[in-house]
């Protein structure tokens, strides 16, 4: 009588049960569970910790609480919305939540880029959502906002980097609250053809944004898969489709340049007509993403928005705290007004 073989030892790395559950289950592709950190951010699972600093007291913020915080994550749920509040773990979700105010974020929340200083999950991205549009305006109403901010991954999947999407989007948020101003935060849609920038400028968003994040010098770390001149041309080349169009931009600062190379972004941006300028501190969401080189100092921050104003920005917040996004209503107003003020019409 033939004894059966004793099974061979399994020799192979232990994953996680979830991990394991994803790639054994045979009922579909394997799914991934973003609150993984390895799965999350996989291009960045094997590079060495960066230690994270003690923060001072000026970056610390209130947890989120109150009915105007769960009253928005409520409306986001129901409307099946991401937000790059939570995406990105901005700091100022909290406040903003409680004020009704949240940054929407379209076209999914998985990124085809791998940038080192964000949250955003990296990777291959689903396909688009046609009715997303639809929710997106439906929680405009819903929230009551006088001034919305919707922003997106980058999609270098598609062949216009999502640029129809987001004009969708915008003409979907006129229809349902027409009294509503709209500000985009884009993508720089370095893959696609040029003319895919007319198709969002001519949705007539009120502002446009894109950051350039950091100084030219350290896009090979910060940003590596964009291009800081394509950047600055797309902001230029909105001013030339519309030149009545607020055009916005910010950069982090703490990532590691100096004084002198902000201030030549500040140049640069002004030679592009940009109007409005945020200036923020980075913050390393976890050891795997980029070092923080030093917390920089309010009064800094108080010297950058001097020097910016003297340059001829209409409109510029830089704090510790500043975001692309946040008070951006009121910060709409100040920057409406100032432009009135500078053509002798307040």
């Amino acid at each position: 009588m033939l004894r059966k073989a004793p099974a061979p030892k399994c020799t192979c790395r232990p994953v996680s049960n979830a991990l394991h559950r994803a790639k054994t289950d045979q009922r579909g592709p394997a799914m991934r569970d973003l609150k993984i950190p390895e799965q999350r951010h996989p291009e960045k699972a094997h590079r060495p910790d960066n230690a994270q600093p003690k923060k001072p007291s000026w970056i610390r913020v209130k947890a989120p609480v109150g009915k105007g915080y769960q009253e928005t994550a409520r409306i986001m749920r129901e409307n099946k919305l991401v937000t790059v509040c939570e995406e990105a773990g901005c700091p100022n979700a909290g406040e903003c939540w409680s004020q009704g105010h949240a940054t929407m974020m379209i076209m999914g929340d998985i990124c085809t880029r791998g940038c080192s200083f964000c949250n955003i999950a990296t990777g291959k991205p689903q396909a688009l959502d046609l009715f997303e549009p639809g929710r997106v305006a439906d929680a405009v109403a819903k929230l009551g906002l006088n001034h919305v901010v919707i922003t997106s991954v980058d999609r270098d999947d598609l062949e216009d980097g999502g640029a129809e999407h987001f004009a969708m989007t915008i003409r979907a948020i006129r229809k349902r609250a027409p009294d509503t101003t709209i500000e985009i935060l884009t993508p720089d849609f370095l893959k696609c053809d040029p003319s895919v920038l007319e198709t969002v400028v001519a949705a007539k968003p009120d502002v446009f944004n894109h950051n350039l994040e950091t100084v030219p010098g350290l896009y090979p770390s910060v940003r590596p898969g964009a291009r800081y001149f394509h950047s600055l041309r797309l902001l230029q080349r909105v001013k030339e489709l519309d030149p009545t169009m607020f055009t916005k931009s910010g950069i982090m600062v703490g990532l590691g340049e100096d004084r002198q190379s902000v201030l030549q972004v500040m140049d640069d941006m002004r030679a592009a007509d940009v109007d409005f300028l945020t200036i923020g501190q980075y913050l390393q969401p976890t050891p795997k993403h980029h070092a923080v080189d030093r917390f920089v100092h309010p009064d800094e921050f108080a010297a950058y928005e001097k020097a910016a104003y003297g340059k001829g920005f209409l409109m510029v917040s830089a704090t510790p705290l500043t975001r692309s996004s946040y008070h951006a209503g009121d910060d709409f107003t100040r920057l409406r007004a100032a432009r009135l003020k500078k053509l002798g019409m307040a």
